[in-house]
């Protein structure tokens, strides 16, 4: 159901409706995926992230992500099911020991965005050692110099809690500035997912009620590098040191399931 005012919105989703707020006024949309068709994603507007695969990926992850696989990742019903399956891909030449597989689509090279307003629907899966994201990276820079913006991340360990976390060479060394929120219908609804990016402030997002800011304190690229652009991260990854080192074989295959990618930003004047 569209919903143009927020306390509107609000008071129909605590009635059990799926509820999502109106883009910012003023704002066109500039970019969009809504996984129409069937197969692979389509590959004008995502490619895969597969560079860690060999080497292990980082934070402890346990997965292989494979590239153009629709046993991982596929258009179907008008939706994109990333796909975790407990399977060792040890023929691929870029192996690297893992008993699980998924995906990780990257608009990297393909569009990259500063400034604007991100809305991605999505249905989260919950077994245990699942962990999905949506998120940018910085295109500039090593991170985390180049900045990272988790609009939504979800583990199995505690399901229905849905985070948010912003990360900068002003974080590091620490889990980031974050700030979390309930939603207690994550794994069998979809849900709104946003970002609110302007030269002054992020503000994250669930069906149109913020739960996370983080302000641009003018005190430089240390802990404002988000006046550059930065890409669009969709994964499933599984275990890790968010996720945690037990892994729900019975729980498998999990899926991330969404059903658009939206981006808004500015009318010119």
């Amino acid at each position: 159901m569209f919903c143009k005012h927020i306390v509107i919105c609000v008071f129909l989703s605590t009635l059990g409706f799926d509820v999502w707020a109106a883009p910012p006024r003023g704002y066109r949309l500039v970019w969009s995926d809504e996984f129409n068709g069937r197969g692979l994603p389509a590959p004008s507007k995502w490619s895969y992230d597969t560079e860690a695969n060999q080497s292990g990926w980082y934070n402890n992850e346990l997965q292989y992500y494979a590239a153009a696989n629709r046993h991982f990742s596929r258009r179907l019903k008008g939706k994109l099911l990333i796909t975790a399956r407990k399977q060792a891909m040890a023929g691929e030449p870029d192996y690297g020991g893992q008993q699980y597989s998924s995906a990780r689509l990257i608009t990297r090279d393909k569009a990259s965005w500063t400034y604007g307003f991100f809305e991605i629907r999505a249905k989260l899966p919950c077994s245990l050692g699942t962990w999905p994201a949506i998120w940018l990276l910085g295109t500039e820079g090593d991170w985390p110099a180049g900045g990272e913006i988790d609009i939504m991340e979800h583990v199995g360990k505690t399901p229905g809690i849905v985070y948010g976390t912003i990360h900068n060479t002003a974080t590091a060394g620490t889990s980031g500035d974050g700030g979390q929120i309930e939603v207690k219908t994550a794994c069998r609804r979809y849900h709104n997912y946003q970002l609110t990016w302007t030269p002054q402030r992020l503000d994250i997002g669930v069906d149109g009620t913020i739960f996370h800011s983080y302000a641009n304190d003018g005190s430089g690229s240390a802990r404002w590098p988000f006046d550059r652009p930065q890409y669009l991260i969709l994964n499933l990854a599984i275990g890790g040191d968010m996720a945690g080192p037990v892994v729900d074989d019975d729980g498998l295959p999990a899926k991330l399931a969404v059903e658009y990618v939206r981006v808004y930003q500015m009318k010119p004047p």
